[in-house]
């Protein structure tokens, strides 16, 4: 497959084959990738970068970051602001592309055989200003991972709305604590204040059927009797089914307790399927998945988008080979060995009819039905102020978890900061 490289890259191609084949020595490029750390994939990121080194002779260099979005966020703007040289390509959120779109290459020319097979809207999501800023590696959207061993044992079905699941979670929770697990709760999830947060809160609200935060035409909708119920709601199983920790747990965390058998339902990414299911998994062969529950009957799961992608800095000083790499990151080759060692979900179409991804990595079929409908995040309609946006967000439903004032007050409160901060427009 072309994938569209312009001449200057064939030309580089051209002559590394050249001198290998006259016996010259080649001088291999070294190109940095900078990278969160959530699950194996930054133990695996050798393994699905290796047929490019071997291809091109070029080495990468992996930077890691902490598993926190909010984390790495902060810490891409600094290097970005500073112009840094050292860091070739950036991982980044689906949610970034407006507020980082000014320090990334334009790779609309360089991956044109490789965007039609892609989700249009994913590849609308990283499209700025007419220019394709990062190049998506896979998707995501969470779902609700329940253990069907123990639902079997209790004679209860799966969850529909969030009251089944508290009543569900607190029957299987006070049965196995009955029986000797302790340390034994019914549901953990992303508490931590962080984007995380935001991820999780949306899904309450919007399946409660109180909007999106800010809708899509800029309106400020957060503050309403239904996103007051949603946050009420999750408030109560901060201490009863989820554990007081919950408040600083991000995602591993709340996979640790999951994957150790601690717990009878989590909500969580794609990834933690896989490992689920790892040799070393205390719930291997125990579990399945499904979508989140919604607030009542007739109202509609919500899941929010995530997914991730690979931007070029206009700062590289390898540009050539950095926009090689991240194409060759972003393309079939790279999306399928993801599907299938991490779970991940692919980007590109063609993949979800793959026979091979099908056979060992059965949930990403399924899994399809779970993003197509999924939620963004209100990022398009608050552009460059998003993170603040999500930052005020999750700091007022921290609070409402952690005991510190009502939902009613706090998204009042909300409410305010966000109408200061939009002031005339985002």
């Amino acid at each position: 497959m072309s994938f569209g490289l312009d001449s200057r890259m064939l030309r580089s191609a051209a002559a590394i084959a050249l001198f290998a084949a006259i016996g010259m020595p080649v001088l291999a490029e070294e190109i940095s990738v900078v990278s969160g750390a959530t699950g194996s994939d930054l133990q695996d990121f050798p393994a699905i970068v290796k047929p490019w080194e071997d291809k091109t002779g070029n080495k990468v260099t992996v930077v890691p970051m902490p598993s926190s979005t909010s984390d790495q966020f902060g810490q891409y703007r600094l290097w970005l602001a500073a112009g840094a040289t050292d860091i070739d390509l950036y991982q980044t959120d689906v949610i970034w592309a407006p507020q980082l779109a000014d320090h990334f290459v334009d790779l609309t020319e360089a991956a044109k055989d490789l965007i039609p097979a892609n989700f249009p809207s994913i590849i609308q999501s990283q499209t700025v200003n007419g220019k394709l800023v990062a190049l998506p590696i896979f998707t995501d959207a969470p779902a609700l991972y329940y253990r069907k061993d123990l639902l079997e044992k209790y004679g209860i079905e799966v969850p529909k709305t969030w009251d089944d699941l508290t009543a569900e979670a607190t029957k299987i929770q006070e049965g196995e604590r009955a029986a000797g697990s302790g340390d034994f709760w019914g549901y953990v999830f992303q508490g931590n204040a962080y984007e995380g947060l935001t991820c999780n809160a949306l899904e309450w609200i919007k399946s409660f059927g109180g909007g999106q935060i800010v809708e899509a035409d800029g309106t400020i909708s957060v503050n309403n009797e239904k996103a007051i119920k949603a946050l009420e709601t999750a408030a109560g199983w901060v201490g009863t089914i989820s554990p007081g920790g919950v408040l600083a747990y991000q995602e591993e965390e709340a996979r640790g307790v999951w994957q150790t058998g601690n717990a009878a339902f989590m909500r969580n990414w794609p990834y933690a399927y896989a490992l689920g299911e790892g040799a070393d998994s205390a719930v291997k062969g125990k579990f399945a998945v499904t979508t989140l529950p919604v607030g009542a009957e007739g109202d509609s799961s919500a899941a929010t988008l995530g997914g991730w992608n690979i931007a070029v800095s206009k700062y590289s000083q390898h540009q050539e080979a950095a926009i090689s790499l991240a194409v060759y990151l972003a393309g079939p080759e790279a999306q399928k060995m993801r599907a299938i060692m991490e779970t991940h979900l692919p980007t590109i179409q063609a993949l979800y009819d793959d026979p091979e991804i099908a056979e060992k990595s059965p949930i990403i079929p399924q899994w399809k039905s779970v993003f197509m409908n999924a939620v963004p995040r209100p990022s398009a309609p608050t552009l460059g102020k998003y993170n603040e946006v999500s930052s005020k967000f999750w700091s007022a439903v921290h609070e409402t978890l952690s005991g510190n004032g009502s939902a009613a007050d706090n998204l009042a409160g909300l409410e305010a900061d966000l109408t200061d901060l939009k002031g005339d427009a985002w």
